[in-house]
């Protein structure tokens, strides 16, 4: 038997032709030929079939078992990397966290620190006005007292320039 003659060449002969076969479909099926097929092939063919099936393929089967191991551990790899590079994404997220609370503290420090100038620009102002407050007080009591003092002194000279009967001595 030759690796270009079919299986079932003599089963085929015997039954009968491809012909035969394709006139007379409703009295056989195809797969009735296929069991005595199977007994007439010998296990010597078979076993060299075999062989020759696994010498053909099986170089090729161990370059993709290796060609898929090393994707494998490319893979791996690449799993790896990523997930570093997710980590160093998390801790630069963290930091942008970390600096938007930074930049949120500095301008409430800012605003605080305006409020406290306001607080003592207001505070001298108030200081200020007391002061003036103070010193108007002071010269109206001062100016009301030279006006009591001038009126007394009026009237101590209306009194004075009255004309006071003599006295007889």
């Amino acid at each position: 038997m030759s690796l270009g003659e079919p299986l079932g060449a003599k089963a085929g002969a015997a039954a009968g032709t491809a012909g035969d076969l394709a006139l007379d479909s409703n009295s056989h099926s195809p797969d009735e030929g296929l069991i005595e097929d199977f007994a007439i092939v010998d296990e010597k063919a078979v076993e060299q079939l075999t062989e020759g099936l696994i010498s053909h393929y099986l170089p090729d089967l161990q370059r993709s078992k290796l060609a898929l191991r090393e994707l494998t551990q490319n893979q791996e790899v690449l799993l790896e990397t990523l997930q570093q590079e997710i980590s160093k994404f998390k801790e630069c997220s963290s930091v942008l966290d970390i600096n938007m609370l930074f930049s949120e503290a500095k301008y409430y420090h800012n605003k605080l620190v305006n409020v406290r100038k306001e607080m003592m620009m207001l505070h001298d102002k108030t200081s200020k006005l007391k002061k003036r407050a103070l010193r108007l007080q002071q010269k109206r009591q001062k100016e009301e007292l030279e006006r009591e003092q001038q009126r007394e002194k009026e009237l101590e000279r209306e009194k004075q320039l009255t004309a006071k009967p003599a006295r007889r001595t």
